[in-house]
């Protein structure tokens, strides 16, 4: 004998497959938005940064003692390879920093030991329009480092590199 479906049996089920991917959904959104950012800028690490193409290494000598790479996104790479300044908004450069550690295996040689930072540029021209264009972040340990290290970004790369767009950065081919 077939059972009739009543409507009061189909509720549950019907607010369950409705309530549980809006609730999936929000909690997605609310891990999205608690992503750390830096103070003043609101930059944060953007996803994937570790799989972006490399730019240059450079190595940083004392104080800081550093081994260092940047890496940027398509919009970076497409005009560090047109030779184009300024680069265009949507740019984004990523700095990675280590300890130069002497490698055991090569004296001569050094090589990557705990991570440093990682620092981010973001080219935002209406956003990011009295700083060059550029939002900046600072992180040690995923974390953005204070608001004082942070008013240095901008002044440091205003005098130093404002013919390059506020960029140090030189591709290496």
């Amino acid at each position: 004998m077939r059972h009739p479906i009543r409507p009061i049996h189909v509720l549950p089920l019907l607010a369950s497959a409705l309530l549980i991917p809006l609730a999936m959904a929000a909690r997605a959104h609310d891990n999205a938005e608690a992503k750390p950012v830096s103070p003043i800028y609101g930059v944060s690490l953007p996803d994937g940064y570790r799989q972006w193409e490399l730019i240059a290494p450079a190595v940083e000598s004392e104080p800081l003692n550093e081994l260092r790479a940047v890496v940027g996104n398509s919009k970076a790479m497409q005009a560090y390879r047109r030779g184009a300044l300024p680069f265009p908004d949507g740019t984004v450069l990523v700095k990675l920093a280590w300890q130069r550690t002497p490698s055991s295996e090569f004296a001569p040689a050094s090589i990557p030991g705990p991570a440093t930072t990682v620092q981010v540029m973001i080219k935002d021209s209406r956003k990011y329009a009295a700083t060059g264009s550029w939002g900046f972040g600072r992180f040690v340990g995923g974390r953005p480092v204070d608001e004082a290290q942070h008013r240095t970004c901008f002044a440091c790369h205003e005098a130093r590199v404002k013919a390059h767009d506020f960029v140090f950065t030189r591709f290496a081919p």
